[in-house]
């Protein structure tokens, strides 16, 4: 799985086997290593971090921040989204 970046034990990236057809920009968070029942976060065509689902179940206070530094790394997001899968779409 593609790691876009770590904030402390938790890792952000892609699943290298989206959906086909594949689904809109979203990263997947958890913490030590990449994990089916990770959380989920849309990125919007505007570059907010929307929630999808907190499977990993992460705090809520450390959700936010979590989303928060994916919100402001979002532009680095969609080109590395864009480079790996060759398209994008949006959920929003």
């Amino acid at each position: 799985m593609p790691q876009i970046f770590r904030i402390g034990p938790y890792i952000v990236y892609f699943w290298s086997n989206e959906s086909d057809p594949l689904e809109p920009v979203h990263v997947h968070i958890a913490e030590g290593r990449a994990s089916a029942n990770a959380t989920k976060v849309w990125i919007t065509s505007t570059g907010k971090a929307l929630l999808c689902h907190n499977d990993s179940q992460i705090p809520d206070r450390l959700l936010r921040r979590l989303l928060r530094v994916i919100e402001g790394n979002s532009g680095e997001i969609v080109e590395l989204w864009l480079e790996h899968f060759g398209e994008l779409r949006y959920f929003c």
